[in-house]
């Protein structure tokens, strides 16, 4: 009697970028994926982005495909404390006020624009951007940019101090922040997203890719290519503080879709289809 099988495809970004990958790794994790998708009783897909890519891509039958959202660390549900705070403050030496940007610092996730923006904002917005990630060729092409434009105070790179940033940090680190932004060109699912709607973090991010499933409704969403459109989305919601209100409640209902209670059901049904 044969065993079904099941398997959990995250995204195929290696495929829409795959000049951001070595020509090895594309070749590997290509075949990889495709046999794995196309020989599984079920796939389950993390996003409809994902879902509609390995039907694009490799021709998987809509039929045996599932989404099951992905869930975040409950730590950014959970209520920090002023004290908590105040202590994460100064040991990242963070300002009163800061932006905040999240992810590994290569092309798709697009912190030149954000520095751009920064940049088309500094004579009306005087709060710095705060930067968790790190990076090589890309990151080097973004700190010459802000070298060039007199940025260099207005961006904190938290992951360059010593030590790093503690992940036991990052709740804090979001419950200060003014503003995540997180204009990435392609995800997979967009997990900073949701730890900012449950970190009551308003969210500026991008209009495509999965980033509106993510987001829902709490979001303000931007063409990320676009400096100006991100720009005004900047200013609006850093300046607004009952659009900021608002987002934050929004972002606590929609985050409730996706709590890790909701996430593994949705896994166990796929596999009880099967049983």
């Amino acid at each position: 009697m044969g065993i079904s099988t099941v398997v959990s495809m995250h995204d195929l970004i290696f495929e829409r970028y795959p000049q951001q990958y070595k020509a090895m790794d594309v070749a590997i994790y290509r075949k990889k994926f495709r046999y794995a998708a196309l020989h599984a009783d079920r796939v389950i897909a993390i996003s409809k982005q994902t879902a509609l890519d390995l039907q694009q891509y490799y021709g998987v039958p809509e039929k045996k495909i599932r989404v099951c959202y992905q869930s975040c660390n409950p730590a950014f549900g959970q209520p920090v404390s002023d004290e908590e705070l105040q202590a994460v403050r100064a040991k990242y030496n963070l300002p009163q006020q800061y932006l905040l940007s999240v992810g590994s610092v290569i092309e798709r996730k697009n912190l030149l624009t954000v520095c751009k923006a920064m940049n088309a904002l500094k004579d009306k917005l005087d709060i710095p951007l705060a930067v968790i990630g790190t990076g090589s060729d890309y990151m080097r092409k973004v700190k010459e940019y802000i070298s060039a434009n007199g940025l260099n105070d207005k961006v904190l790179w938290l992951s360059e101090r010593p030590g790093g940033v503690d992940g036991a940090d990052m709740p804090a680190i979001y419950r200060a922040a003014n503003l995540m932004l997180y204009p990435s060109v392609f995800e997979g699912f967009g997990i900073p997203v949701l730890e900012s709607l449950w970190s009551r973090l308003p969210v500026i991010t991008s209009n495509v890719s999965c980033m509106p499933e993510t987001g829902g409704d709490a979001a303000r969403y931007i063409d990320p290519y676009d400096v100006g459109d991100m720009a005004e989305a900047i200013l609006e919601v850093a300046e607004n503080s009952e659009l900021r209100k608002g987002m934050t409640e929004r972002g606590i209902v929609h985050a409730s879709h996706f709590t890790s209670e909701h996430c593994a059901a949705a896994v166990m049904d796929v596999y009880k289809e099967l049983a």
